[in-house]
């Protein structure tokens, strides 16, 4: 299953600056693309999950793209439902994962500062 950069896409660059293959890309007018080709989903790195979606400050800016269209359909339906119902704890849930992505890439930075 590939991943895409969605329309929500803010294009704040960190995806490409965390893809361990390079295969985020941008195009002449400016857009994000996954080079399926590059991508490995970051299995095999030290990543156990995939950078561009861990990084993604909107939640839904890389996602999966499902090959089946009724799985497709299901996974659009389940995302707008939880819009609808948790609409209240979507700042919260998106500062919190953005935070904590932010702590980590700066500890590490540190540690190379250091080392």
């Amino acid at each position: 299953m590939a991943y895409k950069i969605t329309g929500t896409c803010i294009s704040c660059h960190l995806c490409v600056s965390v893809c361990p293959t390079g295969a985020v890309k941008i195009d002449d007018s400016g857009n994000h693309f996954i080079d399926s080709e590059l991508c490995t989903h970051c299995v095999g790195s030290i990543h156990t999950v995939p950078q561009c979606k861990a990084v993604c400050p909107t939640s839904h800016g890389c996602v999966k793209e499902p090959s089946d269209y009724w799985e497709n359909w299901f996974a659009k339906y389940n995302r707008v439902i939880a819009k609808l119902t948790k609409k209240q704890d979507y700042w919260e849930c998106w500062y919190n994962t953005y935070s904590q992505k932010i702590a980590e890439q700066l500890k590490k930075r540190q540690q190379e500062v250091v080392a």
